[in-house]
């Protein structure tokens, strides 16, 4: 316009819309709360220029800026891809995505379009904390939540069973993370901070993971190790291949065996009143065996503990082949190793665990029998085994 062009004309150049040029020439006042007024870019002869508003102070890096929203917003109108604004930013392409998807606007006529300063309302609109919980606004949903933490479900098992009895009310849906939160962020005041102990670990805090101890390889006679296990047991399609372990209580003079399925994840708890010796182990575990048909005991594969040292007595007297897994490899039995996490909350470490009887561990393996669990489409254990005895009757 200095150039001696009109607005229409200056417009038309620019690139713009004749009404925007118009408020870039004349500038405008703030139009609501929150949003800064703009003053004129062309002054006419004679005119008083309008003075500039102080300058907002700058946010904190970690949050998008104004001027970076129109960067964005220029370089999408330019068919910049996203990993092309995230570096001309010095921002991560999941940030330039994730602001995209969450602040662009619908077009009328279908697609949407992106605009910097709607964007950035957006994001300050959001920004404020705290904000409340969605359990702590819902007291239907914490009780569900409550109860079943009560019953020693897991916070996925408990989200998974909300989908299933509520699948057209999506207020009664959250994530595992969302429970969490909910137990262990101070100030939320969501859930009973009691419940922690109903977890699997019982912490009242979140610990970082730490590295296993590894423990020294035994030697046993005539070990025979996993790598020679049959190929259908590594997929777990075909029933019958088993886990096992000892959970040991207190002093290691007393202990439980464990023994899952690798199929079904079915669990069965072995009695051992009289030690954990070799000899006592192998008669326990072979009175076991004798619970449920042939044909779901395939193999069994223990870790090098002593207490299998009797292992070819095993097999003879059961048919059931031993193998064992290598040295400081928990996750070559991980199902087992996963369920004797689970039994720490009945059974916790340093406790005398013969006090327990044998009624009592039936109990508790049909408590674990009967959760849902993620692995096998949410059904439970129980239901699954049921199921291979039906089609062997």
């Amino acid at each position: 316009m200095e150039q001696g062009y009109s607005t229409r004309e200056a417009a038309r150049i620019v690139g713009i819309d004749l009404r925007t040029g118009k408020k870039w020439r004349n500038g405008h006042h703030a139009p609501g709360k929150g949003l800064k007024a703009v003053p004129p870019i062309y002054q006419e002869p004679g005119q008083t220029p309008r003075p500039p508003e102080p300058e907002e102070p700058p946010e904190p890096s970690r949050y998008l800026r104004e001027h970076d929203r129109i960067h964005i917003a220029d370089r999408l109108r330019e068919k910049a891809s996203v990993r092309q604004i995230a570096a001309e930013l010095g921002r991560s392409p999941s940030t330039i995505s994730r602001e995209i998807r969450r602040n662009r606007r619908a077009m009328p006529r279908g697609g949407w379009t992106y605009q910097p300063f709607h964007a950035h309302r957006r994001a300050e609109r959001r920004r404020p904390r705290p904000k409340a919980g969605k359990i702590g606004q819902n007291h239907e949903l914490r009780d569900f939540i409550q109860d079943h933490l009560t019953m020693r479900w897991s916070p996925e098992q408990i989200c998974q069973a909300l989908r299933a009895r509520f699948p057209d009310r999506p207020e009664m849906h959250v994530t595992h993370e969302t429970v969490y939160q909910a137990l262990y962020v101070q100030g939320r005041g969501e859930l009973r901070r009691e419940l922690t102990r109903c977890l699997r670990t019982g912490r009242a805090r979140r610990r970082p993971h730490r590295q296993a101890h590894k423990r020294s390889s035994r030697a046993i006679k005539d070990m025979v190790l996993i790598s020679d296990r049959p190929a259908e047991a590594e997929d777990r399609a075909v029933p019958g291949h088993w886990e096992g372990d000892l959970i040991i209580g207190k002093d290691g003079r007393s202990a439980i065996g464990t023994l899952v399925e690798r199929s079904t994840r079915y669990v069965m708890l072995v009695h051992l009143p009289r030690g954990h010796s070799a000899i006592a182990t192998r008669n326990a575990l072979a009175a076991t065996v004798q619970t449920l048909p042939p044909h779901l005991w395939r193999s069994l594969t223990w870790d090098q503990g002593s207490e299998m040292a009797a292992h070819r007595a095993f097999t003879v007297a059961t048919d059931v082949p031993v193998y064992f897994c290598n040295p400081a490899s928990p996750w070559q039995r991980g199902s087992n190793e996963n369920t004797n996490g689970l039994l720490r909350q009945y059974f916790p470490k340093g406790t005398d665990l013969t006090a327990h009887t044998p009624e009592h561990l039936e109990a508790v393996a049909a408590e674990l029998n009967s959760r849902p669990r993620k692995t096998l489409d949410w059904e439970n254990p129980a239901e699954r085994l049921a199921k291979l005895l039906d089609l062997a009757s």
